[in-house]
């Protein structure tokens, strides 16, 4: 019962996890095979079976060795998700289960094909969920005993698989679709920036923004990389987002890969890509395991049907001798995607090598079609901006991008200094790590040092979102953060280095790779719970909520560490709730960018905003331009004054007069003024009146020489009133 609810759950999971995934026949096959028994006389060489469940029938070719006649029992064990779904023994040599070519079974070797009708007892064994899952995790073994001994004679393993698989392209379009939507939500990050036009400037203040999506699917790819037994299905999805990290399966230029490898002391009678696809040929029995754990063998219910006769000359074909070899982690990972772990650096620098070219001509490109645009017709105001600022938009995209392929780009340089075999692509490796290093640490000196200088002449560093010079030249490293928090970009670039160290340099280590990652993330989630750094409280909810997925998620990998022994039912379940988990944040991240690209078309970037309002404040485009070394008066900088005037009923100035205001005179005076107690007072003379109570009285023109002396006291004050006069 127990069993049968367990299968039930997984299929219901899965089912509503991975709609798209179209079923086909009800067919199950192996697909790799290995032995299981070492130090034996008796081996297999060639496994190929096929069930239908429409017909009940299987299909089977096997060849193998064996060093002496014997007689033999066989017994078939099946098992899905760690639950033995199938047993039988039986005897090849019995009338109802004869097989001539193990009855018994020959000196030398042997060979047998054909086709067999399976008993309805048997058949109905089979659960359903066999047929409607992908990437069914089952495994079928064979063992040989000697009839008079007991002893084990053979044993196979090989895994099964229905056709589906959770791997399939249209789920890598779709997340490439939602990386290349977030790109344009959150627009051209550093041209926006410096053009200055009316929507946000910066990929950041937007949520989710394309370096959060983009390392998010990164997040995935590298946990698939991960040195643990993995379920197939989880290794399967985790492949869909390999684009991400620069991992491009294209035969051609793995070829051209293989031909460098080969001039520059690189070994490709270990590791090419003709080797590789050799291996991964479904027509091969040999195919590289998508689990640590070998799959294991499912040969046919029964060989109840006599067998035809195959020569052992058609056995010529050296890819009939090759058996399973187990490959997990970074090299299981990449090869899965007809990448030869070699080649791996290579291939992303070659990628990255592209978009950095596609990126200088585009940008060339449209500089031509501006200043053409500008000598013929009539250029727009607003990309006047950009038309000053074509390099550097260019090296902003350059650095944006060494941001966000930073992580991976560590991960990948370590690994080709440990597994790679050519001279030219390790100093590659060097070279280019030293760059991307290199930049980010000359861009993360330059905005400390500028946050100091701005500490010590304006007291704190908003002059990093406030001034335009700096928010060009460093704003794509912060803009996403409140001005209290800038400095939190140098933790993220930390978090990248640390989980591309600790992926490469513990690869083949799963249980040490998965704890030192889960330190990493839980180090991140509480720096952005206890500081909350995003400007807009939608960034702090969002991204706070990828950082908890992200640790959750390593820490259900320890259920898939080989050490701690959980059960194949419990790793399936653990594999099929990440699946659910991180496609429901996917599917949100999609929801979100939609949303933004609505609000974008309304809302401003808050920095942007700010800054502009600043700059309205210290000149308005109604007020004429200021004098040389004009100061504005504020409250703080005026002394209560009371004056009366002959002819005017008496009134109180609690501020100076706007110097703005068009009406000099009548309007502005008495605009700010306020009735006072009439009381009478001499005429300001140009000395202070210390009688009448100790009050002070002035003139109009004792006043202005007064306030004009205490804004700009190296000025003659009755001469800087007559400019104003005359300037209105």
């Amino acid at each position: 019962m127990w069993h049968a609810l367990t299968l039930s759950t997984i299929s219901l999971i899965l089912t509503a996890t991975l709609p798209t995934l179209v079923l086909g026949g009800q067919v199950l096959r192996t697909s790799s095979f290995t032995t299981c028994l070492s130090n034996t006389n008796t081996t297999v060489q060639h496994l190929d079976i096929k069930y239908n469940a429409e017909d009940r029938t299987v299909t089977f070719n096997v060849t193998g060795t064996s060093g002496s006649v014997q007689n033999v029992t066989a017994q078939l064990n099946v098992t899905a998700y760690g639950i033995d779904v199938y047993h039988n023994t039986f005897n090849p040599c019995s009338t109802s289960t004869f097989v001539s070519q193990i009855c018994p079974l020959p000196a030398g070797t042997f060979s047998a094909n054909g086709t067999q009708t399976i008993p309805d007892q048997y058949a109905s064994q089979i659960p359903d969920i066999a047929f409607s899952v992908p990437d069914i995790s089952a495994t079928a073994t064979l063992q040989l005993k000697s009839l008079d001994t007991g002893a084990d004679i053979a044993c196979v393993q090989a895994e099964v698989n229905n056709g589906k698989t959770a791997g399939v392209p249209a789920i890598s379009f779709v997340a490439a679709g939602i990386a290349g939507a977030a790109l344009v939500v959150t627009g051209a990050s550093a041209g926006a920036a410096t053009v200055g036009g009316s929507v946000s400037g910066g990929t950041g203040t937007t949520t989710p923004s394309f370096t959060e999506v983009f390392g998010w699917f990164q997040g995935i790819a590298i946990n698939g990389m991960m040195s643990v037994n993995y379920p197939p299905v989880y290794r399967a999805f985790a492949k869909n987002f390999a684009f991400s990290t620069g991992i491009i399966p294209w035969t051609v230029m793995q070829v051209s890969i293989d031909d460098f490898r080969a001039r520059t002391g690189g070994d490709l009678s270990h590791n090419s890509v003709e080797g590789l696809r050799q291996d991964l040929d479904g027509t091969s029995s040999a195919k590289i395991s998508r689990r640590a754990y070998q799959a294991v063998l499912m040969t046919r219910d029964a060989f109840v049907a006599p067998p035809k006769l195959m020569p052992a000359e058609a056995l010529s074909d050296p890819l009939n001798t090759k058996v399973e070899v187990t490959v997990k982690g970074i090299k299981g990972y990449v090869e899965e995607l007809s990448v030869p772990e070699t080649n791996v650096f290579m291939t992303v620098l070659l990628a990255v090598v592209c978009v950095i070219a596609a990126i200088t001509v585009g940008i060339l490109l449209l500089k031509v079609v501006l200043e053409a645009w500008a000598v013929f017709g009539s250029f727009p105001k607003g990309l006047a901006g950009f038309r000053e600022h074509y390099w550097a938009t260019m090296a902003r995209l350059i650095v944006q991008l060494i941001l966000v392929l930073y992580g991976v780009w560590v991960l990948y340089c370590i690994f080709q200094f440990t597994h790679g075999d050519s001279w030219a692509a390790k100093t590659l490796a060097g070279i280019t790590l030293s760059i991307f290093t290199g930049t980010l640490a000359f861009f993360t000196f330059k905005i400390w040092q500028t946050a100091k200088k701005l500490k010590e002449t304006e007291g704190d560093a908003s002059g990093l979102y406030e001034k335009k010079e700096n928010w060009i030249k460093y704003s794509m490293f912060y803009d996403s953060y409140s001005k209290d928090h800038w400095w939190l970009f140098l933790p993220a670039i930390i978090y990248m280095f640390a989980k591309g160290c600790v992926l490469a340099a513990a690869d083949g280590h799963g249980l040490t790779q998965t704890l030192a990652q889960l330190s990493i993330e839980l180090f991140m989630l509480i720096i952005l719970i206890w500081n909350r750094p995003f400007e807009r409280r939608s960034g702090n909810v969002m991204n706070i909520i990828i950082q908890l997925v992200r640790a959750l998620s390593v820490a259900c990998i320890l259920v898939f560490v080989e050490e701690l022994g959980i059960s194949q039912t419990t790793q399936t379940i653990t594999g099929v709730v990440l699946i659910a988990a991180q496609s429901i944040l996917t599917g949100v991240l999609a929801l979100l960018i939609a949303t933004n690209a609505i609000i974008m078309c309304c809302k401003q970037n808050p920095h942007r905003k700010r800054r502009k309002e600043a700059g309205k404040l210290n000149q308005s485009p109604d007020s004429p331009p200021p004098l040389e070394n004009e100061k504005y008066f504020t409250d703080s900088s005026v002394t209560e004054v009371k004056t009366t005037y002959s002819n005017d009923p008496p009134r109180f100035y609690p501020e100076p007069m706007a110097p703005n205001d068009n009406q000099f005179y009548q309007e502005s005076i008495y605009s700010n003024a306020r009735q006072v107690p009439v009381q009478q007072y001499r005429p300001y003379s140009g000395f202070e009146n210390t009688s009448s109570r100790g009050r002070r009285t002035e003139s109009r023109d004792g006043l202005l020489e007064r306030n004009f002396q205490m804004a700009a006291p190296d000025r003659q004050p009755y001469q800087q009133y007559q400019q104003y006069q005359g300037r209105y």
